[in-house]
């Protein structure tokens, strides 16, 4: 592989397919070993960017960055029916196609004949179906899948019918069809919770219908073929994303427990990533030429803005808006402008590292949020909130929207009837993050963005 320096790698991301860089920046050789390369696969209407605190970890504990890889789906909400087109979303079919594509370009560009797959939800289809029907059998070492739904999230002839996450649809039982459910000369590990997983519970109320038996139990993500591993408290996405699933997937991987799990900053970080949008509704991970990303430096205490403007750019067909240099103990404002879209006021903890899938989508307006004069959402893409569980306050009281039982949701909001600009503090334990308010009739809404 042809070793580039962080600046011609930044130069090379301009012209050559996101999905094809490595997630932040090579080191030498020699350090490589005989690691081979890692393939992250997101889940459900993700990003590729949900797995920079994972990647992070990973660095800090030695593995070569080059060798570290997102794959970013084009749509990445499933169709309905699989199989069946709809606008803007994707068929099990089409995903593994992408994720064989991305596996060849990994190989060629590292020489590697075999790569890890790490998976998270609906990522676990995609990798599983590649395997199996996709020819990735003869390519793939290990898969580690995290959160999966290996047996749907319901087995029902009545409801979700024909979608990939039934357990009766032609694909579940297509993968669960080889002895042990799992393919042989690939190594599989699965990592799930003990019963705090939204989408592996034996009654339906997480789905839209409480009170019906789902068929599928706690340990539904499991694999009667693989190392099947369960955690503690975690919820459906800290399986993939938290500190103690990045233990297990590190372990899985190197033979070897982390010695940290800590993120070791870096002297400077080198930021880059994509605006997206939207198409039918649905989330996208394709570029927005003509998006505008303008970065601020913010003050820590009250997301005030810290002098003038420290990055813009007005990007082109691939979406990337750096690169841009960021202090790592320094926490910034984006502010993202798509056509025909709310302007986003993006405020995200400081970054300890080097990244190259920061991706931006601009946030929707939900019922009401017209309505009010200042609107701030507070999100956690990494992982849900739990009440009793969490502490999360947003405006110095607790948040709103988080009900009791498994954690099922990743946001809560605050409607404002006062457009004075004004400082919302939103809190996830022991990450805080400072923002200032923005009117609704400037069509300008306020996102915190949380980060672990």
């Amino acid at each position: 592989m042809l070793l580039m320096s962080r600046r011609s790698l930044l130069s090379a991301a301009a012209t050559v397919p996101l999905a094809t860089i490595p997630i932040t920046w090579p080191i030498a050789a020699s350090a490589q070993g005989a690691r081979l390369p890692i393939v992250f696969v997101h889940g459900n209407g993700d990003t590729a960017g949900l797995w920079i605190t994972t990647i992070w970890r990973f660095e800090s504990n030695g593995y070569p960055p080059e060798l570290m890889f997102a794959v970013d789906l084009k749509n990445p909400s499933a169709q309905a029916v699989d199989g069946t087109a709809m606008p803007g979303r994707s068929s099990s079919a089409d995903v593994m196609r992408q994720l064989a594509e991305e596996v060849a370009a990994v190989r060629m560009s590292t020489g590697a004949e075999k790569v890890v797959l790490v998976a998270q939800s609906r990522g676990g289809n995609t990798v599983r179906n590649y395997i199996k029907n996709g020819g990735g059998a003869t390519h793939t070492a290990l898969a580690v899948i995290c959160g999966a739904v290996n047996h749907g999230v319901v087995v029902s002839n009545k409801f979700l019918v024909g979608s990939e996450f039934n357990g009766a649809s032609v694909l579940m039982r297509d993968l669960n069809s080889t002895p042990g459910e799992v393919v042989a000369g690939v190594r599989f590990v699965t990592i799930r919770s003990v019963d705090n997983d939204k989408f592996a519970q034996p009654d339906g109320k997480y789905l839209g219908q409480p009170g019906t038996p789902t068929g599928v139990g706690y340990a539904g993500p499991e694999l009667a073929g693989a190392e099947n591993i369960v955690l503690p408290k975690l919820d459906h996405r800290e399986t993939g994303y938290a500190p103690e699933a990045f233990a297990k997937i590190y372990k899985a991987v190197t033979g070897k427990a982390p010695s940290t799990l800590e993120i070791v900053p870096e002297a400077q970080a080198m930021l880059n990533g994509k605006v997206s949008s939207f198409e039918a509704g649905s989330p996208t991970n394709t570029g927005v030429a003509g998006a505008k990303v303008t970065v601020y430096a913010t003050m820590a205490a009250d997301g005030s803005r810290q002098g003038e403007v420290v990055h813009q750019k007005t990007v082109g067909a691939d979406g990337l808006w750096g690169p841009f240099k960021a202090s790592p103990d320094q926490s910034y404002e984006f502010v993202i402008e798509v056509p025909d879209q709310p302007i986003t006021h993006i405020y995200r903890s400081a970054f300890p590292r080097t990244t190259n899938v920061l991706h931006f989508r601009p946030q929707p307006l939900a019922k009401g949020d017209a309505d009010a004069a200042s609107v701030v959402y507070l999100q956690r893409p990494r992982g849900y909130f739990g009440a009793g569980r969490d502490i999360v306050e947003l405006g110095g009281k607790p948040a709103s929207g988080i009900p009791e039982g498994v954690p099922s949701v990743s946001t809560s909001k605050l409607l404002l009837p006062d457009a004075t600009p004004q400082t919302v503090v939103g809190r996830f334990n022991a990450e805080s993050i400072a923002a200032r308010t923005w009117p609704m009739k400037d069509n300008r809404i306020t996102v915190i963005e949380l980060t672990y």
